[in-house]
Parts: structure tokens; sequence; C-alpha cells
């Protein structure tokens, strides 16, 4: 049976829907931790041939074979330029993060016995869904933009998937799919508000942890647009300490892009969000819709968001690519934002840090 879904709003409680009719998104109802045996599991005795899915205590959608396709378990290596460790997030299946949303996310639609879903996406998140709908079976849409890359469309469609291209900016895109939502006879499978998606990004939070013997690292930056990465750390790392498997939750540093840095201008006004990032296309949201738990987490862990523009990012991004590290521009505002914090001293040369890689260099064109 698929779990129960709550409202933190007004506390209503749902079977499903894709958000509340108060028009909050959703959480699960039971916390991810509420299935988690006491004690952490050695290691080393971690079945990574089930990929992320050897963290089945600390996910709540039940496992369906065949909508995973061995993602998780990404590489972490050392990134002595930046005084990091960086996962590579690129080696999934689709070559981006979201392949870990999408598995749970598809699991959920099967066992709602959904047979056909639709998404909105600026490419990497429609061609993880595409593809893992096409291993479990289902029909799927995906609305992107005009503009969307080459090589993004390419994967949608490869997967048998229709994209829908839509006119105008990222919200317009948002836009046409919920109209499409709510009046087809479709499951609403988006990344930004179905909660299964955030309950398979957290399994980096896990992944990261496990490798430290249940030990967590000083602090995390990773981009920040929707925040389904950003968020799935805060709930992970929050699931480990609740279940006592860890003792703290690590600092959480977002990056957004220049003139599209909602979650910046709440923080220190409009003239620190402003400039321009075109290059940094996959975090392009002006209304994430969790921003409310975006900015908590950023109070609670401690933490910070920081705009970074297009010169930096293209610059970041050659670097990386110099040190064998071939991603998409939108993964290079992270390393440019940890420079810029241990600047300003908010990370110290000694501290363990991590960022996530998230998504391949193959996906630019």
């Amino acid at each position: 049976m698929p779990a129960r879904l709550a409202c933190p709003d007004c506390g209503a409680t749902h079977d499903d829907r894709w958000r509340c009719h108060c028009d909050a998104p959703l959480s699960y109802e039971r916390s991810l931790a509420a299935d988690c045996p006491p004690d952490p599991p050695d290691p080393a005795t971690l079945n990574r041939d089930r990929g992320l899915w050897a963290f089945t205590d600390l996910i709540p959608e039940p496992f369906v074979t065949h909508a995973s396709l061995g993602e998780g378990f990404t590489p972490e290596v050392d990134a002595p330029e930046w005084g990091a460790r960086m996962t590579i997030e690129s080696v999934s299946p689709t070559a981006s993060f979201k392949d870990r949303g999408a598995t749970t996310t598809v699991a959920r639609a099967l066992n709602l016995g959904a047979e056909r879903i639709v998404d909105d996406s600026s490419g990497n998140a429609g061609a993880a869904l595409a593809t893992y709908a096409a291993r479990a079976g289902l029909d799927t849409e995906i609305y992107v933009p005009a503009s969307v890359k080459t090589a993004k469309l390419r994967a949608i469609e490869a997967a048998g998937a229709t994209p829908v291209r839509v006119e105008g900016g990222r919200q317009a895109v948002t836009d046409a799919c919920v109209e499409a939502a709510e009046t087809g006879d479709v499951w609403y499978a988006s990344h930004a508000w179905c909660p299964a998606f955030l309950a398979g990004t957290a399994t980096w939070a896990y992944e990261v942890a496990a490798r430290r013997d249940w030990q967590v690292p000083d602090a995390v930056v990773s981009p920040l647009g929707h925040g389904t990465l950003f968020l799935g750390a805060y709930r992970g790392f929050q699931a480990l300490r609740e279940a006592g498997w860890t003792d703290r939750v690590p600092r959480l540093y977002g990056a957004q892009a220049a003139g599209v840095a909602p979650i910046v201008a709440a923080l220190h006004g409009s003239d620190a969000a402003g400039g321009d990032n075109s290059a940094a296309d996959g975090i392009q949201i002006t209304e994430p819709v969790r921003i409310v738990e975006i900015l908590r987490a950023v109070d609670e862990t401690g933490g910070d968001v920081l705009a970074i523009d297009r010169e930096r990012t293209e610059a970041t991004l050659s670097r990386l690519h110099r040190a064998g590290l071939y991603v998409e521009p939108t993964c290079a505002v992270a390393p440019a934002a940890l420079e810029t914090l241990r600047d300003r001293e908010a990370i110290r040369p000694d501290e363990d840090v991590v960022v996530p890689l998230t998504g391949s260099g193959l996906k630019i064109e």
C-alpha cells in the first residue's frame, strides 16, 4: 500500500494528492525514520547491488523491482582544488541525481495503480522520469521549455515519452503541466511536489553518512532550484539523526543562479539575488514549491544560500572539466559558492565538505 500523506500547514491527511486542498505541498504522514531499527547496519553489509534501495528502512514507498535501474551509491571522490569531496551523480542511469527521485516516484505511481504520468521539467527530471516510467511500462508526457537542450529532449523521446514543448519561462511550463494534470486522467509525477521524489533524493544523505561509518560531514554545498536535492539531503540527514544513527545534521548551503534566486532574495534582499546566470539552466526556478521548508532548512542547520553569476559559473565549469570532472553548467554553481563561503570564513579549510555534482557534461548541447 502507498504511504499516506499529510499537510504540514493545515494538518489534513490524504491517501494521495499532488498538493493539499489548502494548496500547500504535502509530505509523508510518518517520518522517514519510522521503521528504522535502533542500530544502523554495518556499512560493509549494505547490498550495493540494490542501489539506493539498500536503504529500504528509510524509504516509505515499497520497492518495485521493475522501477529500478541500479541507481544510487554514486562515487565520492576527492577534489583537492576545492578542498572538498564530490559525489559524481552523473554516473546514474540517466546521468543526473534526478534518478534517485524518479525511481521512488515511479514506485509510488505503480503502488497507486497509475497508468499514465506527467511532469514538467527543464530536462534532467523529465529524462529520468521518462526512463523509469518506460522501465515500469507507464505512458508519460513531459512538459519542457521550448528552449530545452537537445540532449535532454533526446533522452525523453528515446524512452518513448511524449515531450510537450511550451513557450515562455519555466513557470509557464509548470502552469501548462498543472492544467493537464487537473483536467486529464493522469497522475502528476511532479519532482517538485511529490514527496516520493524527496524520499529518493534523501538517499544521497544516507550514502554520505554510511561512507563515514554513520558520521556526517560538516557542510554540504549544492545547487538549488526547486530544492529537490537540497531538501532531500535535509530530510535524509534529519531522518538519520531521528533514528539515532547519527548525532547531528550538517550545515546546508545552496547555490542559486543570479537573476533567478528567490531564496537568496528572501534571505538577503533583491540586490544580493540580482545579475544573470542563464548558463545554469537547471535551476531557473522563480517560485520554488517548498520555499518555506528550504528557508527552514537553512535556518535550522546554520547554512546559507548564495547567488552565482554566469561568468563565475563558466569559469568554474572549465576548472571542473580540467580536473577531470565532466559535468553540466548547473553543477558549477556549487563549487563556486564553496569558494565564496571559504573567503567569508563560513566554511573553514579543515572542515569536511561534500558537494554533489548533479549532472553530466554530455547533456551540455
